[in-house]
Parts: structure tokens; sequence; C-alpha cells
């Protein structure tokens, strides 16, 4: 009786779904996004897989245990929203970003003046080379004063000739701003999986298994020895214009690797042991107090690696990985996509 009544909550729960595909087929896309159908999958990643080797141990959150997800259709952005279409919504409203705005000294009554400047968290090369096995991620990361969304790798730095990549040096409060903007909202990071995936349903990559299937290059990662060499091969060294690579099954570009992009999710340890079967929408958060011994700020999800992943270290760029952020953190390789709900 008990498996009856699953099977006929979800097929009530499928029919739905079909008929708001329906709906939405039948009225025009929003500019600039596509439709992801409704449908059933498989999200996360056995942990034998890590347990074996098979994937870094580094790869970040938990992805286990693997649970089926039923999810209604919705709108995606084809890319990762671009520094042009973010400079509308910051033309539009004034907005100044986490990384414009400094830090407050009543809030960090432990930090150093130079440590409350607005400032973006950008990569700096180790000046020698470094174990990566034993290195820690302070040898390369920097939280540099003035880079911002306008500067991604620092004051020095502009958006010449890169009005067409991903914005980046965004919080999560940064991108929900942009989001209700736009009249959409964040992905949930069941939403964001389901869609990377395009169809291709336990794949290890949007596109299948093999992360460069007959050495053609799929995604903008790293190519090299992490952190000390970036070769390059597939022809970028930080983030590429939109579009540069294949679209998926449903049409999403860069859906992996360039930049990672935030989702809605709150961070919680165990939440996929307990996670609802329909359209979840992730845990209740747990807080970290920050090292200044600030207020504390949340853990959050962020999805499909980066222009910084490669084999050895971070293969962010699978489409069940997970890697944590915080509410104010703003980074050079982080940006985000919206979606929106069907009427």
């Amino acid at each position: 009786m008990r498996l009856l009544a699953h099977l006929t909550i979800t097929c009530l729960l499928v029919l739905t779904s079909c008929e708001k595909e329906k709906q939405a087929s039948s009225s025009s896309t929003p500019a600039g996004m596509v439709l992801i159908p409704s449908g059933v999958f498989e999200m996360g990643t056995a942990q034998e897989l890590f347990a074996q080797g098979n994937i870094p141990v580094r790869s970040g959150a938990e992805e286990w245990p693997p649970h089926r997800v039923i999810l209604d259709t919705f709108y995606m952005d084809a890319t990762e929203v671009t520094n042009l279409q973010f400079k509308e919504f910051i033309d539009a409203t004034g907005y100044k970003t986490q990384a414009e705005r400094p830090f407050r000294q009543e809030d960090y009554p432990k930090a150093r003046p130079q440590d409350l400047l607005p400032a973006a968290f950008v990569m700096a090369p180790p000046v020698t080379k470094v174990n990566i096995q034993t290195a820690s991620h302070w040898d390369w990361w920097k939280l540099t004063p003035g880079a911002d969304w306008q500067h991604p790798e620092g004051p020095k730095a502009n958006l010449v000739g890169r009005w067409d990549h991903p914005v980046v040096n965004v919080a999560y409060e940064d991108a929900e701003a942009y989001a209700q903007w736009a009249g959409k909202r964040l992905p949930t990071e069941a939403e964001w999986e389901y869609a990377a995936r395009g169809g291709l349903d336990g794949k290890l990559y949007p596109w299948g298994d093999e992360l460069t299937p007959g050495g053609k290059f799929m995604a903008n990662c790293w190519q090299g020895d992490f952190p000390n060499e970036n070769t390059s091969k597939d022809g970028f060294m930080t983030s590429s214009p939109a579009k540069s690579f294949e679209p998926n099954g449903y049409g999403l570009y860069d859906i992996s690797g360039n930049v990672w992009e935030l989702v809605a999710d709150q961070y919680e340890q165990g939440y996929y042991q307990k996670s609802p079967k329909y359209a979840p929408k992730g845990g209740v958060g747990e807080s970290i107090v920050d090292p200044a011994d600030g207020p504390a700020v949340h853990q959050r999800v962020i999805r499909g690696g980066s222009f910084l992943c490669n084999e050895g270290y971070c293969t962010g760029y699978r489409t069940a990985a997970r890697q944590l952020s915080d509410d104010i953190s703003a980074s050079y390789h982080t940006g985000f996509r919206c979606v929106k709900d069907v009427d």
C-alpha cells in the first residue's frame, strides 16, 4: 500500500509538471533563456567513487548518497550572467556590490583597518612551486582591495574586451539583487544539477563520462600543474566569453567550467540523506563565525567549477560536484545564472 501511494503521488506530480511544460511550450520562452523540461533524475555521487580515488578528496562538500529528485518545468539562463547584463542592472539601480562596500569596524571589532577595505579574492600564483597535497589554498588566494565586478583581477584591471564574459566578484546578495531586478531567481542546486546534466542522467559531465572526448575541450578549466602552471591548452587563462564551448543537451552554455555559479541553497551537512524527493530547496544552513570575530554568516553552495579547476585538485566541473562559499565572499572565479518559474 505504501509503495502504491508513493507511485500515485509521483504520477500526479509528473502529470502536473507535464501540464506546466505543455503550457510553457505554447508560450514564448523569455529572451536569453531555455526551457528545462520536467523530470526525475538521480542527484549526487556515490561515496565509493571518492574512496576508490576516482575523484580528488578536495572536491568539496559531500555529494552522497545519490537520491531521486522530481522537478517541475522551469526556464534557465542559457549563459552565465555577463558583465554587460550586470552593467544594465547597475545603471538602472545604482546598486553597489559587496566587494565595492567597506566592512564596518563595529561588525568586525578585531579586524585590521586594511581588512575592512572593499575587496574580493583573486588568485596570486605562488612565487615558488608548491606541492598541492600539502599546500594551503592561502598560498595562492589573496584578498585584493579594489577587486570588484568592474576590476576582476584588481584596481588596474578593467572590462575592455570582456563585456561578454561572465560577471565575477559578486557575493550571494549581489546575485539575489540582480535576479530580483530581472524578474527571476537563483536556481536551487537540484534544479542546477538537473539542468546541467542536459538529459544525460548518471554521467560525470554534461556531455558524458570523458573529460576531453577525442581530445576536444568541452569546458574552460585548468590544464597543467595546479596552481603552479596553466598551459591554457583550451585557449583561456581566466574566464572565457559566453558560448565559447558547445552547449549541453538542454542548450545551456558554460554550465561546466568557466566560473563557479551561486545557487539559492544553504549548505547543511548530511542534507542529502534527508532531502525530499520533490523540488528540494536545500538545508537549513550552518552558521560560521568570521575569522575576525564578526557576525555569523552562512555557508552557501556553488556549482559548476571554474577556469581554476583541474583533475589533480578540484574536479568541480562534474555535474554532481559541490563546493562551499559564504554569504559575503566575492571572488574572481565565481558568478551566477538565473532561473524563472513557468506560470
